[in-house]
């Protein structure tokens, strides 16, 4: 058996314990939006949120490309998760972030 088989390592005290993933979710505190941009902007701002929520939510459950997720697809994850059905326009652009993630 080779020396350094027999020999233990020390293992340093600084190194900070792994966090666990698998906590329950908790919600950043929300804040508020910059006030003075056209309506416009708080509408597309609002839609990016959501698309963006149901595309990891998607990929968690296994549904990685975008011609998995059908517009039915999306709007049943929408109803699992707890946010409002998503229009045609939220669902395109879920599909636009799970092909661009690639």
């Amino acid at each position: 058996m080779p020396a350094a088989a027999l020999t233990s390592k020390r293992v340093s005290k600084t190194v900070p314990k792994p966090v666990l993933i698998d906590l329950p979710y908790v919600p950043l505190e929300k804040k508020a939006l910059p006030a003075g941009r056209p309506r416009e902007w708080y509408i597309n701002h609002n839609r990016r949120l959501k698309a963006m929520r149901l595309a990891i939510a998607l990929l968690d459950s296994g549904v990685y490309l975008p011609n998995q997720a059908k517009n039915s697809t999306i709007r049943r994850m929408a109803e699992d998760v707890g946010i409002h059905p998503p229009s045609d326009v939220t669902c395109h652009m879920v599909r636009a972030l799970m092909r661009y993630s690639r």
